[in-house]
């Protein structure tokens, strides 16, 4: 428990000092993406490399899905519903693809960055798709990167911990049980 308020102090510190020396436009996504690349460095259940490759996958899915809403489908309810129908479907074909190595729940963390950062700037102005999406996209994901690497770099530390917890359960568990563990003579 110990590693977790640590790693949580120095993804609040990090975030702070993001804030404090950003541009505007990072300051405006810097709670976002920090919580979200601090969420991707905590969960253990992967290397860093697949969870981060699982981030830019949905990432990546989701400013396509930008790309198609402004390009080819209509500024409407039904282009919407296409567009996230799309995006969600490539995070779920990717972590199936990849049998779970690149792990849906991080793909669907990457295009909810993106989606979370960018969603009303896009509904401002649908035709600054390329110039407004870039810079979005290059400030959450400044802010997601300090996050991660903010918690990251705790996380084998977090694995051992939990190790050790589990191990210490196990024998409470057995050691606890009634019935006499020496061998019949």
């Amino acid at each position: 428990m110990k590693r977790y308020i640590l790693a949580g102090l120095v993804l609040a510190l990090v975030t702070t000092a993001v804030v404090l020396f950003a541009s505007p436009e990072l300051q405006g996504v810097a709670l976002l993406g920090a919580a979200l690349g601090g969420t991707l460095g905590l969960v253990p259940d992967r290397s860093p490399a697949h969870r981060v490759g699982g981030f830019a996958v949905g990432f990546v899915a989701a400013w396509l899905g930008y790309a198609l809403r402004a390009a080819v489908l209509p500024d409407a309810t039904s282009g919407r519903a296409v567009a996230v129908l799309l995006v969600l479907l490539a995070c779920l074909a990717v972590a199936a693809g990849t049998r779970g190595r690149l792990p849906l729940w991080s793909t669907l963390l990457g295009a909810a960055a993106l989606t979370g950062a960018y969603e009303a700037t896009y509904s401002a102005d649908p035709t600054a798709f390329v110039g407004s999406s870039a810079t979005t996209a290059t400030s959450i994901l400044l802010a997601a990167g300090a996050g991660f690497l903010a918690t990251a770099l705790l996380g084998p530390q977090i694995v051992q911990e939990r190790e050790r917890e589990r191990a210490d359960d196990a024998r409470e568990l057995v050691s606890a049980l009634p019935f006499d563990n020496q061998p019949e003579a």
